[in-house]
């Protein structure tokens, strides 16, 4: 198993080469993005967080690598909690800097809440689907470019 987290724009860049690498030694490995730690940032409050719109963008150039590399990803993992916490910003419900001191319970790293690990699961379902050729289950044409 390989966990890879380094931001959307390294991913495009330094993922291909591992992966050749890995696949001239004649290696099988599993793949599994880690879209939650390579994007943690501090805000000018003062408060660890990370931004929504970069865990997407992370897991969108990890599904691009492997679609254009012809590998198959392996995994996700998200650090989340299903409590209704504003620890990280953006999503659906638009967290912004002034919502984290709403609810900012981590006593470590700050973790997606539950609406924002539905809503990047669904975003990976969908890509999913359009790579198996399946009709999407969403009607939202926002979405597209996932």
């Amino acid at each position: 198993t390989i966990i890879v987290r380094m931001g959307a724009e390294k991913l495009y860049t330094n993922f291909p080469p591992l992966i050749r690498a890995i696949q001239r030694e004649g290696l099988s490995v599993l793949w599994i993005s880690d879209p939650v730690h390579g994007n943690t940032i501090k805000v000018e409050s003062g408060y660890k967080t990370r931004d929504f719109e970069a865990i997407r963008a992370e897991l969108r150039a990890f599904f691009d690598v492997h679609d254009q590399m012809g590998t198959h990803p392996g995994g996700v993992h998200l650090e989340m909690t299903g409590e209704d916490v504003t620890e990280c910003l953006g999503g659906v419900q638009n967290i912004n800097e002034e919502d984290l001191k709403e609810r900012y319970h981590t006593h470590c790293d700050p973790r997606l809440n539950g609406q924002q690990a539905l809503e990047l699961s669904f975003l990976v379902a969908e890509r999913m689907r359009r790579s198996m050729g399946l009709k999407p289950l969403l009607d939202d044409d926002e979405d597209d470019d996932y």
